[in-house]
């Protein structure tokens, strides 16, 4: 089982993971030509993917999922809540799921669970192999311990941290947003990614990656040294997904 990221950040999302000849998309918050060349980049053909999945609506993570499913003849999964709010999604094939129950798409199992974020019916995911698992957690305001227990033994993980809160508070966004981010229903900071961390890691644990960094409110040193501080390790060790470039495959 592997996994490469397309990008990560408030400009658009999309996560590539495969295991047995099966491919799936989580997220797709890109033009399809910008998804496309990102994916090129990657060295994925997406009339080789098996479906696209998405964790909410909002346009950074779904911007592009529509016109790239129809593109592409994938199917696109959501939770009813999200295929609600993605408006016309006529030449789609759509394919609810319980964001409360496990499924299954070729050989990934993916695990969705539901999250505390502004948004119609939100969810992240654990995907699995069999063998390995790989637990994603962005957009959520705060943490729960069903997530805790969702994210237990992943050999992976990809984890938000949107923002510093002392940079959000003197950075550039006006009062309401900045409420909004750092809100119960908006974004994990660096120092809830790392509490949530500090109780995840275990031996298995492979691969850890920051996600969703804000460009106004946080900087890859701030949430490398908060996740290198829960891991115990260089702040080096901990990779930042960025928002421009691809983050190569990763085996777990």
């Amino acid at each position: 089982m592997r996994f490469a990221i397309l990008g990560s950040g408030s400009r658009g999302n999309g996560l590539l993971v495969a295991a047995d000849g099966t491919r799936v998309l989580v997220d797709c918050g890109f033009s399809v030509a910008e998804a496309e060349r990102r994916l090129a980049r990657l060295g994925c053909d997406p009339g080789t993917l098996a479906a696209i999945v998405l964790t909410h609506e909002h346009g950074d993570h779904a911007r592009g999922a529509l016109a790239c499913a129809r593109r592409w003849g994938v199917p696109l999964h959501a939770s009813p809540g999200t295929l609600a709010a993605l408006g016309d999604a006529s030449g789609t094939e759509l394919r609810p799921f319980d964001i409360h129950e496990p499924f299954a798409i070729g050989a990934l199992r993916l695990e969705p669970f539901p999250v505390p974020h502004d948004a119609r019916e939100p969810c992240q995911l654990v995907l699995g192999d069999g063998d390995r698992r790989l637990g994603l957690v962005t957009d959520a305001g705060h943490v729960t311990a069903h997530m805790r227990r969702m994210l237990e033994r992943c050999h992976g993980l990809l984890i938000e941290c949107n923002h510093d809160p002392g940079l959000l508070a003197r950075g550039p966004y006006p009062g309401p947003l900045k409420a909004r981010v750092g809100g119960a229903y908006g974004h994990l900071s660096n120092a809830q990614a790392a509490e949530l961390l500090g109780g995840l890691a275990w031996g298995g644990l492979r691969h850890v990656v920051a996600m969703h960094l804000s460009e106004q409110n946080n900087t890859p040193a701030h949430a490398r040294s908060a996740l290198a501080a829960a891991l115990g390790c260089a702040p080096g060790e901990v990779l930042c997904a960025a928002q421009d470039e691809p983050l190569p495959w990763m085996r777990l």
